[in-house]
């Protein structure tokens, strides 16, 4: 009985460690990004093209990581969905950001962008903690 037990609740603890590392990644998002604009720190130069293709390579991955997930009804793959979709958002930040500072000198465009992230890093770890 222990094992079937301990196969049941893996999912619920996965998902309230997920839960938690969307919090942690708030934070220090949070705290990246106050500090940043705090100081006025300016983006460093970054080849756009690499940063779009990152962004595209985790947006695909993190809707095949959704797909897989919702047909094997395992919603730690979802939530992992989740995770995967978050780590795309700071490339296109970046890319946003550089864009944005290239063009028409607004430097602080990119920090600014990491507490768009931080707002859905804190929505995701409310769902992940809510199916948990």
């Amino acid at each position: 009985m222990g094992a079937v037990r301990q196969r049941q609740e893996a999912p619920r603890r996965a998902l309230r460690l997920i839960a938690g590392a969307f919090v942690a990644l708030a934070l220090y998002l949070l705290v990246q990004t106050t500090v940043v604009l705090a100081l006025g720190s300016r983006p460093g130069h970054s080849p756009l093209c690499t940063v779009a293709l990152t962004a595209a390579a985790m947006f695909s991955l993190a809707a095949g990581k959704a797909r897989t997930g919702r047909a094997l009804d395992n919603p730690v793959l979802v939530s992992g969905s989740r995770v995967t979709t978050i780590d795309a958002l700071p490339a296109c930040a970046v890319l946003a950001g550089v864009t944005l500072d290239a063009v028409l000198g607004w430097w602080w465009a990119d920090p600014a962008a990491g507490l768009v992230i931080v707002c859905y890093a804190i929505r995701d770890a409310a769902v992940s903690r809510e199916h948990a």
